[in-house]
């Protein structure tokens, strides 16, 4: 016998026992997937405005993919309205963007804030410092990093919520760039802090420039050559039109001054804290979710760029293994300078240092920064 019911006009359907059985699980398993218990319809949603430092390809992309897909999984209690690179405030003005309430929350490059913030230098990647996304991990979740960043971003009224993984930088160049020599004279393009001073070491002439603005230097010739994020995103933005030469570090380690290019998302202090406590859980988990999927997106396409770069006769260098050593000589003395700029720095510093000197690493020993000290 079918379960069915037959209905007069206008009369209720009256389900079978197995009927009301059914829709009563269905019901109790959307509960527990939602965030939060709540009447989509009856409540209100709470939208935020966020804005990313992507402006063009994969990494846009993965981005909006992922903010339009929030209100759908929080059962309409939250929105995200995703923006792309300058699209609300310029790029180096997203901080203030979220503290001054233009915007709730950002995606951005933790780099950026190097210069107004010194400690956020400690939470990506730097010369020859934390090389893989694991190592990282390491730090932010088995080492104090997640707290020590929170704290940090506190201060500004801001909730660093966590990180995002990204990838490697490279560099692209109108001249070949084969070893630590070539950089002598090169007007080169990096995101600041102790990579710029980095580079300014072995003789670049350094500008810091956003991301959404690099083509157009290489374009007119302002800089010679930039770093930005990977070949895919490059690719979109058409860095082989105004270039010939790529330059990366040695076989298995392709970029050396930012192998883990980092990202975060934060939230403005007073808008996280206004969600329930089982949505601010629930959003730490999807961040992370969410650096997954974007880490994913980011490789795949990058594999899939590197043979379009070669159908375009752009030639890849890559550095020797022998300059290394005079890379580590340049780049200690800058990671103590910059941990000296502040105690928060100091603090992010001798976390990654523990990480960095354990037997499970091994990258760094007492007798690379013999005379060098944290004095803050």
């Amino acid at each position: 016998m079918h379960d069915e019911t037959i209905l007069q006009a206008g009369q209720a359907p009256q389900l079978s026992g197995r009927r009301r059985w059914l829709g009563a699980a269905a019901a109790g398993a959307a509960v527990l997937a939602a965030p939060h218990i709540r009447n989509a319809r009856a409540a209100s949603t709470t939208t935020w405005k966020v804005q990313t430092s992507w402006s063009a390809g994969v990494g846009l992309k993965a981005f909006k993919d992922w903010c339009k897909g929030i209100k759908e999984k929080t059962g309409g209690e939250l929105e995200f309205v995703p923006f792309g690179a300058k699209e609300v405030v310029g790029d180096f003005e997203l901080l203030d963007g979220v503290k001054s309430g233009v915007l709730e929350a950002m995606n951005s490059f933790t780099l950026y804030w190097a210069g107004k913030l010194p400690a956020t230098a400690f939470l990506s990647s730097y010369l020859l410092g934390l090389r893989y996304p694991h190592e990282w991990d390491m730090f932010f979740y088995s080492h104090g990093g997640l707290q020590a960043a929170r704290d940090i971003f506190a201060k500004q009224g801001l909730y660093y919520v966590n990180r995002i993984h990204h990838g490697p930088n490279i560099i692209h160049s109108k001249r070949p760039i084969h070893n630590i020599e070539d950089f002598k004279g090169l007007k080169l393009r990096v995101p600041g802090g102790m990579i710029a001073e980095g580079f300014a070491g072995i003789g670049a002439r350094t500008t810091l420039l956003p991301g959404s603005e690099v083509f157009s230097a290489l374009e007119k010739g302002t800089v010679d050559a930039a770093d930005f994020v990977g070949p895919a995103v490059n690719w979109d933005l058409g860095f082989a039109q105004v270039t010939k030469y790529i330059w990366m570090g040695p076989p298995g380690l392709e970029s050396i001054y930012q192998p883990v290019d980092l990202m975060d998302f934060v939230v403005r202090m007073d808008v996280w804290n206004k969600l329930s406590a089982r949505m601010k859980s629930w959003l730490d988990d999807e961040v992370q979710v969410y650096s997954n999927l974007h880490f994913a997106a980011i490789q795949r396409a990058d594999m899939e760029a590197w043979g379009k770069f070669a159908k375009a006769g752009t030639e890849v260098n890559r550095m020797p293994l022998e300059d290394l050593p005079k890379f580590q000589k340049v780049a200690v003395p800058i990671w103590f300078k910059w941990a000296n700029k502040d105690k928060d720095a100091a603090r992010l510093f001798r976390l990654q240092l523990d990480v960095m000197e354990s037997p499970t690493l091994g990258y760094v020993t007492p007798d690379m920064y013999k005379g060098l000290s944290i004095s803050v």
